[in-house]
């Protein structure tokens, strides 16, 4: 008999809203209580604690220290991660090996982002320096900023190799705003067309509007327990059977597409190995999709089809509602909201625990969930799954 590593057994918001409400470290520590509430846990039985904070507000710094903000006493595990986006799913990973290793029984991990500010814009947010070649300050002297134009950059170099259009993106898009109709937290429900997608505005050619990922202020937090101990989950629980990591580094050769090669392959293959399944187990994904360019090659580099036949897969509503492989079915970063890797790990966690109402998936026996930080630098991943034992 085969047991999961640890599990999933609670999941609280700080306000998610478009304007500046509250500061970061007050909705981090809305979220945790909640969290903690939503498994049934008191503040005495977490005894661990660990922080993804964003780097799109340098003065709203979220520290370690905020435990003491919320009374917790005798912790014997916290730590601060750095690695941008994709410490949503590390977080996790780093508790569940905590726990496994006697280090802490409930673990809660939380992130906290406020991207609007009274004279600060979401987007403009991320209109900061990303080194692509590791030279300081090499991008900015050719009008290269932020991450709209290095994914822009993906995007084209996707449709010169591959023969993708603008269709094909349009595709993830549609999908996405699809998933947000059915969800109640997601902020973008509108009804959308592919006409709707092809007239809105470019934003870095050919990387249009809805192609970006909507960002909100707001706060996550997950507990995560002993799979046979530890926290209650009074409102189901989702166990993690497989978790994978993997880093690139800077790989600026010849036999090397710095635009469309990641190192997904390398976390899925591990996580895949270590839940003893494969792609084709997976029955919906939760990939980390702050453009529509990340989806497709999330969907590549996780084993769902082969490298450039993304652009084939995601045809005929392939995603969507009713679609052969549900994907980011709370309406994502793209329609849902954009809260990093916390996007995807709630959706994942909510679905694995049948929490999902409207948007339920009938099949939710596996399910992967992503995250990436930088420019498709540093990927993580998770296999969830309700069953607790095998």
């Amino acid at each position: 008999m085969k047991k999961p590593i640890a599990k999933i057994c609670g999941l609280g918001f700080g306000e998610l809203s478009r304007e500046f409400l509250k500061s970061s470290k007050q909705l981090a520590c809305e979220a945790i209580i909640a969290a903690v509430s939503d498994a049934a846990l008191q503040k005495s039985d977490i005894d661990g604690v660990l922080i993804n904070r964003s780097d799109t507000n340098p003065s709203e710094e979220l520290p370690l220290r905020i435990f003491d903000d919320l009374g917790f006493r005798n912790l014997t595990f916290g730590n601060v991660l750095a690695s941008q986006a994709a410490c949503g799913v590390q977080m996790i990973q780093y508790a569940a090996m905590a726990i496994a290793h006697g280090m802490a029984k409930n673990v809660v991990c939380v992130f906290a982002d406020t991207p609007i500010l009274p004279k600060r814009r979401g987007g403009d947010s991320y209109a900061i320096d990303l080194a692509l070649t590791n030279v300081s300050g090499w991008e900015r002297q050719y009008g290269l900023y932020g991450a709209v134009g290095a994914y822009g950059l993906a995007m084209q170099r996707y449709m010169e190799q591959f023969g993708a259009r603008a269709e094909t993106f349009g595709e993830v898009a549609l999908a996405a705003r699809q998933w947000a109709q059915r969800s109640s937290i997601a902020f973008l429900t509108k009804p959308m067309s592919m006409e709707d997608y092809l007239c809105s505005k470019m934003i870095a050619d050919p990387l249009r509007m809805f192609d970006c990922a909507f960002p909100v202020n707001g706060a996550g937090a997950v507990i995560v327990s002993a799979q046979d101990g530890g926290g209650g989950e009074p409102n189901g629980a989702a166990y993690i059977w497989g978790m994978g990591q993997g880093h690139r580094g800077y790989l600026a050769y010849a036999d090397y597409e710095n635009e469309i090669d990641t190192p997904a392959s390398i976390a899925g293959k591990k996580a895949y190995q270590m839940a003893g399944i494969s792609a084709r187990d997976i029955d919906h994904a939760q990939i980390y999709d702050a453009f529509t360019v990340t989806t497709l090659l999330g969907l590549e580099g996780y084993g769902f089809c082969g490298r450039g036949e993304g652009k084939d897969f995601v045809v005929d509503g392939a995603l969507s509602p009713g679609g052969r492989l549900p994907v980011n079915t709370g309406g994502g970063q793209l329609s849902g909201y954009y809260l990093q890797g916390m996007t995807q790990v709630s959706e994942g966690y909510l679905q694995a625990a049948g929490r999902a109402g409207d948007r339920q998936v009938e099949k939710n026996g596996w399910s992967l969930v992503t995250a990436q930080g930088g420019r498709m630098d540093y990927h993580a991943c998770l296999i969830l799954s309700p069953e607790k034992v095998r």
